[in-house]
């Protein structure tokens, strides 16, 4: 364990989010582990919430004057700390911005990238909805997913009772269906009467080839294995949501074309189907998680947001 990141001490020590304290000497040592410079942000704060049987670890940062926020979803295996790219990013179009780990994720509890059922998702994502109310989060709230991220997001708006609050929804690389579904769900058929877990495999899903050495060597958040129990949930989700009725909304799409993770050509097809012109960016180089791809990639789908945040 790296002696600058101590996770038990920091989350025995995390007060209420909506105390939106100053950081602790811990949480800044997390910050400074995980590279932010929190120099666009005049304020932050990081602490818990309690949904869904869960403790939610989650973090805030204003810039100096904000004009909206962006609630941050990260993806499978990832945790808030890997998106200083994106917060950056927001900060500096003049958002607050409101992220959280997922449950069995980073700082959060639960069992190591587990989930018994994908609603439990939906719950938590209620519960920091309801928090951004409380710390008085300007308005519009714009919603952003990485991949499971994304799927979350997309539940939400084709299920869910979208809040009026809600503005534009960015959809990065979004899961629906991943990779050789078909062959993934015939494994978690066999394994699952034997096994509980299997060992991860890391892929080169990114082409930061720093970035790939931190999550695979030095990155202590990381699961190392891969829980049948949430391939189960994700395999009862997939239909529902492929049978869900359309909406009036109009996300905004990145997908990387060399993305190895989800089957992004089928993913894209529902997405048309299920939502009102959906505004989609397609970057042929760029892999799987498009918030730590190379930045001139990262500049591109930028460029696309921006002007379309208003």
């Amino acid at each position: 364990m790296p002696a600058l990141l101590q996770p038990e001490t920091l989350i025995a020590g995390l007060r209420p989010l909506a105390v939106a304290a100053p950081l602790s000497a811990v949480e800044q040592a997390y910050r400074q582990f995980y590279r932010f410079t929190d120099a666009l942000a005049v304020r932050s704060c990081m602490g818990s919430l309690h949904a869904g049987g869960y403790q939610i670890v989650a973090q805030a940062w204003w810039p100096q004057e904000s004009r909206a926020t962006l609630v941050l979803l990260h993806g499978y295996y990832d945790h808030t700390g890997l998106y200083r790219h994106v917060i950056e990013w927001a900060l500096g179009q003049g958002f607050a911005v409101l992220a959280f780990d997922l449950p069995g994720h980073g700082l959060s509890s639960g069992a190591r990238a587990s989930i018994g059922d994908f609603a439990e998702y939906q719950t938590v994502l209620q519960a920091v909805l309801v928090e951004a109310a409380g710390l008085a989060l300007p308005q519009p709230w714009h919603l952003c997913g990485q991949s499971t991220g994304g799927a979350i997001l997309i539940d939400y708006l084709l299920t869910g009772e979208p809040l009026a609050q809600i503005g534009e929804t960015l959809l990065m690389a979004p899961l629906i269906r991943p990779r050789a579904w078909g062959w993934s769900q015939l494994s978690y058929q066999v394994m699952r009467h034997f096994v509980s877990e299997i060992p991860r495999r890391f892929s080169s899903n990114s082409n930061d080839a720093e970035f790939l050495d931190f999550i695979h060597h030095h990155d202590p958040l990381q699961p190392h294995n891969l829980p049948t129990a949430w391939v189960g949930a994700l395999r009862h989700w997939v239909p529902r949501i492929e049978a869900a009725p359309r909406s009036a909304r109009s996300p905004l799409i990145i997908q990387g074309e060399a993305d190895m993770t989800v089957d992004w050509q089928h993913n894209l097809k529902v997405l048309q189907d299920k939502f009102a012109a959906p505004q989609i960016l397609r970057l042929a180089e760029a892999r799987h998680h498009l918030a730590n791809e190379v930045p001139a990639l990262r500049q591109r789908y930028f460029d696309f947001l921006s002007p379309r945040l208003g």
